[in-house]
């Protein structure tokens, strides 16, 4: 075996180097095979006294809230190349956990995600993208771990509170029916469910496991309780049937460091949140940093980035905070960040089942080194000199460190002393013209040498050092030019059998807008898009009195909006257009902007806002419930009109404020609507 090993190192040696003369050999990293050369620290990689805590991968986050959202909407080939440099082993970041949102109809960052129970006697298991993602990942990485984990939760499971613990068995059902949902109608085994994200935790809530017991659905595990290392800690010491139930303790935002409670449950414990950072260098920092550090300081062996791709309006909330960036479906552009390649130095060259070996540390002048082997012989060494200034996450404050320049030599001793031959994989973050972003560099021949090798190391650097001879940097041909929003957009509705819930472009803030066939009208609006909430879900985040979705450019300043509207309550039932909508996500209860309402009690209004507070003007019109309207707003400079049926019904209302926004449709509150033949045109 070991001469076969030998034998074939030599052969990729031959062949590395010759491709390395051509390209990786120009970069200016010297691999120093001889710690003679220069001084510096040692470091021994040693399984022969055992091995550390089992490995359970890198992963990330669709939902938490509607971060998925534009992705749907890409044309082919490039939604696939996106989808590609996600989850295809051995090409780009090559994710090995996917966790996703239970969509529960409220805002939950920016945007909503429907549920798959609107109501109590109402299932359906294909609204959202959150099904089509998992089977995207699975189709790509059929050993990929899944997690669902609820933020929100639809109204009727609080009766009446604002609480998902009103009837336990309850909310344990609507939970369970996701999974089982899951397996029947998409063939996805859910491995982990969560609790509820960032939020209380009901310790007789997470002991009704027994329910997924009796649905024959043992294999799911419990991961509680995605907030802080406590109290759930203490609890579960406290409690040995919670001990019992729980499989893996996960905490948000952890800075790299665990508690002495969550230690001494002997439990996984993972950070199953984490990153949440602008995806510039400085986030491929952070994320570099944290992959090792969440290990070395706080023995982790799981770390979930929110959020998998940022594909929602770069003006919402943490714009770009995702692995990559694809957030224009309407041109096909897309950017593979920094990210990718800083997940791909350890997802390429592990797998959940490996472990960490107890010889893991700190550098002396900064920096951190992990290694991991599959016990088959089979080692990974990671290595990462990140900066503070250029590895700050945007959470928790990162106390100061130093970095410095730095020679470090690594000895392999146990199983790896043998090892003739790593490959070698490197990232410098940085100046563009010093900028290297996972770059294969000649193999590391350790033949005579002892096994022992030494690197010099600089700052804001990663790199992988393996037996795997599998890594690859994935490409495509370049995607297309990014293109603003088109300045002339309308959507009719008019699909028969559409494969996703919601129209393209338009992100619920408030509410949930679906696709709707309207059997009552066989005629012009046969198919509308339709507000399906009646009641308020039980909130995550600050979600507004009303419900809105936003479309278009943010930039969008003059502009005509004209839609059919349909008011479907009596009496107290209303609907608005607007423009110039400034700001969403979690910030949506304060939007300004120009909206234009119509109520069934045959008043029109108005507003400044969403809230309604501030008000242009307002009269009477002859409006009514269960008729359609088309409503037209025009906004120019500093000034607003607006037409009903096409004649003029108010103008010349000044708007000075805001000077940019989206255009929005929406409902006075939680209650039925429709609209119809939706058409912006923007002056660009």
């Amino acid at each position: 075996m070991a001469e076969r090993r030998l034998q074939a190192s030599r052969q990729r040696g031959v062949k590395a180097m010759t491709a390395a003369a051509g390209s990786a050999g120009q970069v200016a990293v010297t691999l120093l095979l001889s710690a003679l050369l220069a001084p510096g620290s040692t470091y021994v990689l040693d399984d022969s006294d055992g091995l550390g805590r089992e490995f359970d991968g890198i992963g990330a986050l669709s939902g938490g809230g509607a971060t998925s959202r534009l992705l749907v909407n890409y044309p082919e080939p490039y939604r696939s190349q996106i989808l590609d440099y996600l989850f295809k082993p051995n090409f780009g970041a090559s994710l090995h956990i996917l966790k996703v949102e239970i969509g529960g109809d409220g805002q939950t960052t920016d945007g909503t995600e429907p549920s798959h129970m609107h109501y109590a006697l109402d299932e359906n298991y294909f609204r959202g993208y959150e099904w089509w993602l998992m089977k995207e990942a699975k189709k790509r990485n059929p050993n990929i771990t899944l997690v669902g984990l609820p933020w929100s939760f639809p109204g009727w499971l609080g009766k009446g509170f604002n609480w998902p613990y009103v009837n336990l068995q309850l909310t344990a059902y609507y939970v369970m029916t996701w999974i089982v949902g899951a397996k029947h109608y998409h063939d996805l085994d859910i491995d982990y469910i969560g609790i509820w994200n960032e939020r209380a935790f009901d310790t007789d809530y997470i002991k009704l496991r027994r329910m997924l017991n009796y649905q024959g659905l043992q294999r799911v595990k419990i991961i509680a309780s995605d907030n802080l290392w406590e109290p759930i800690s203490a609890s579960m010491l406290l409690d040995s049937e919670l001990m019992k139930v729980i499989d893996v303790i996960g905490a948000h935002y952890p800075g790299t460091h665990t508690v002495k409670d969550a230690r001494l449950t002997e439990k996984k414990l993972w950070s199953s949140e984490d990153f949440s950072t602008l995806n510039s260098d400085t986030g491929a920092g952070c994320w570099g940093r944290i992959l090792n550090q969440n290990y070395v300081n706080g023995y982790m062996t799981s770390t979930i980035a929110w959020n998998l791709v940022a594909s929602y309006y770069e003006q919402l909330p943490y714009g770009r905070c995702g692995l990559m960036t694809a957030q224009e479906p309407w041109s096909g552009h897309y950017v593979v960040e920094a990210p990718i390649w800083i997940s791909a130095h350890t997802t390429q060259f592990t797998q959940p089942g490996w472990y960490y070996l107890k010889t893991v540390g700190h550098l002396e002048k900064g920096g951190s080194y992990v290694a991991l082997t599959d016990g088959l012989g089979n080692l990974t060494i990671i290595i990462e000199t990140m900066s503070h200034k250029h590895s700050t996450c945007i959470r928790p404050l990162l106390p100061y460190f130093n970095v410095s320049h730095q020679f470090a030599t690594f000895v392999l001793k146990g199983s790896f002393s043998e090892i003739p031959e790593l490959q070698v994989w490197y990232t410098k973050l940085g100046k563009r013209s010093k900028r290297y972003l996972f770059k294969q560099l000649d193999s590391l021949w350790l033949l005579d040498r002892g096994g022992s090798f030494t690197l010099e190391l600089q700052e804001d650097e990663l790199f992988t050092l393996t037996t795997l001879t599998t890594g690859n940097k994935g490409s495509y041909p370049l995607p297309p030019n990014s293109q603003p929003f088109p300045c002339v957009y309308e959507d009719n509705f008019n699909v028969d059998y559409p494969f996703f819930s919601e129209a393209p472009n338009f992100a619920d803030q408030t509410g949930v807008f679906e696709y709707f066939m309207n059997i009552e009208d066989p005629g012009e609006h046969r198919f509308t898009l339709r507000q399906v909430l009646n009641q308020r879900p039980i909130t995550w985040a600050a979600d507004a009195f009303n419900t809105i979705s936003i479309i278009g450019d943010y930039k969008w300043s003059n502009l005509t909006i004209t839609c059919d509207v349909y008011i479907e309550t009596s009496e107290k039932g209303g609907v608005f257009i607007a423009g110039r909508v400034n700001k969403g996500g979690i910030l949506i209860r304060s939007a300004r902007g120009v909206f234009f309402w119509i109520f069934a009690n045959g008043s029109y209004r108005v507003t400044g806002d969403l809230a309604g507070w501030i008000i242009y003007t307002s009269g009477y019109a002859d409006i009514k419930a269960k008729k359609w309207y088309t409503l037209t707003l025009t906004i120019k400079g500093g000034s607003s009109s607006g037409m009903l049926n096409g004649k003029l019904l108010w103008k010349n209302v000044s708007v000075n404020f805001p000077k940019n926004g989206w255009a929005a449709v929406g409902t006075h509150s939680f209650e039925f609507a429709q609209f119809d033949n939706f058409r912006v045109e923007a002056t660009c």
